[in-house]
């Protein structure tokens, strides 16, 4: 047996004796001194739709070393207590499809983007564009060096812009791979040729790969290549003819049945693809209260972004909502199908803001016909199956990633309460909303 296991199964066996949740223990060892609890927390542990009531949940590092009821824990004397009677705890969410500003950026701003996604209870981030130099970031976030949340980062993009031949794809992936990048994304603009060459590269050398489908190679090819994951719903309204008119019900059925054999993920980006067609009038979208933490010159470009956009004659308002009610019917039948889902919003991105576009997309996915459970699901349990070969976490169970959020409200009855936020822990780490909106502040200032 592992010695940390044996310490923690030690330590546990040391506090889980006596059933006064008010008692301390009289002479604390020095590896109890890290030691945080939720005391009395309703716990949705997310390995299933339940909730565990009047829970102590302990924290060493950045590890779960126990759940049990609160009246049978003795917490340790030297403990950092978080008393939470009448909250709920939930697993830290995910944004897995999301950016982290290249190494050139200025370092604040950096800072300010990793904050954010913290700041509304991200706690893994999959990063979906990756840029020389950005490898030592990844490492002192993992570390837990600056607040941050843990990162998995693709490398620099295979697109009709870096690849240009099958050659160089082959190349390209054998070099990501040896830099040590976590997958490889796939942009527009790629052969089939150089495609195929990437696929039957990536799976030689143990690379996983997803993004967009390339219009040559087309969504089922992509999904008989192994891509793993289909960002934004690429593909399949261009596979089901979704832009000229309603999809039809076989075809669709289709689409989903090969996604799930595959087992294949998508990520949905809603509200985001919502903007980008121009679904959302320019007033609602210079709304955004969260638009105070992101640069006003990026903000003014987002602007001119969006009215460009809406003065392209190709976006008719008829094409707007067609698109748009197509995506949400396929989401719809993707969820319903058993497909498995994964939490991703495209930030930063035109008004789609690190953290806070997370609430706006939970909205969509909700209105698509999942549910509470499946939502939160999403950005939880499938994401630490997603990562399992790389942590332990997406679940609260002993052993787990300390990635945690505490809510002031119940999830599972309304999503809209993932925006009530007591709280986040990120591995191990502790902040009280209270500093939270303290550092989201200083940010807006």
């Amino acid at each position: 047996m592992k010695l940390w296991l044996i310490l923690v199964l030690l330590f546990l066996g040391s506090c889980t004796s006596g059933n006064a949740p008010d008692s301390r223990e009289a002479a604390p060892s020095s590896e109890e001194e890290a030691v945080t609890v939720f005391f009395d927390v309703d716990v949705v542990p997310m390995d299933g739709e339940r909730i565990l009531r009047h829970q102590a949940v302990m924290i060493r590092g950045d590890r779960i070393l126990s759940v049990a009821p609160s009246e049978s824990v003795r917490v340790p004397r030297t403990a950092t207590v978080i008393e939470a009677t009448g909250k709920y705890l939930i697993p830290g969410l995910a944004e897995m499809h999301g950016h982290i500003p290249p190494p050139s950026a200025p370092q604040d701003f950096i800072d300010s983007v990793l904050f954010l996604y913290v700041a509304n209870g991200i706690t893994t981030v999959r990063g979906m564009l990756g840029w020389p130099g950005q490898l030592e970031l990844r490492e002192k976030a993992n570390r837990g060096e600056i607040v941050a949340p843990t990162l998995y980062l693709a490398g620099p993009s295979f697109s009709g812009n870096s690849i240009n031949s099958a050659e160089e794809a082959i190349e390209k992936v054998r070099q990501q791979k040896a830099e040590g990048w976590n997958l490889l994304k796939v942009h527009p603009g790629l052969t089939r040729a150089e495609f195929d060459a990437m696929a039957r590269t990536a799976r030689e050398v143990g690379m996983r790969f997803g993004g967009h489908v390339p219009q040559e190679v087309g969504l089922m090819h992509a999904i008989e290549m192994g891509q793993e994951t289909f960002d934004h719903l690429d593909g399949y309204l261009e596979h089901l003819d979704g832009f000229d008119g309603p999809l039809d019900e076989a075809r669709l059925q289709e689409a989903v049945a090969r996604t799930r054999e595959a087992g294949a993920w998508v990520i949905p980006t809603m509200a985001l693809w919502e903007v980008l067609y121009g679904a959302l009038d320019l007033e609602t979208l210079r709304s955004y209260p969260e638009l105070k933490y992101m640069p006003a010159d990026q903000v003014a470009q987002w602007i001119t972004a969006h009215h460009t956009r809406l003065n392209n004659s190709q976006l008719t308002p008829e094409l707007r909502k067609r698109v748009v009610d197509n995506r949400m019917r396929l989401l719809g039948a993707l969820n319903r199908g058993g497909v498995g889902i994964l939490m991703g919003t495209d930030a930063p991105q035109q008004f789609s803001v690190p953290g806070f576009s997370l609430h706006r997309e939970l909205e969509r996915m909700r209105d698509a016909g999942m549910t509470p459970y499946e939502i939160i699901r999403s950005g939880t349990y499938n994401v630490g199956v997603y990562f399992r070969n790389e942590d332990d976490f997406g679940t609260i169970e002993p052993g787990k990633r300390a990635d945690l959020v505490l809510l002031d409200a119940n999830p599972l009855e309304d999503i809209a309460n993932v925006a009530r936020r007591a709280g986040v822990m990120v591995r191990g780490r502790w902040l009280s909303e209270e500093e939270i909106q303290r550092r989201l502040a200083a940010i807006a200032r």
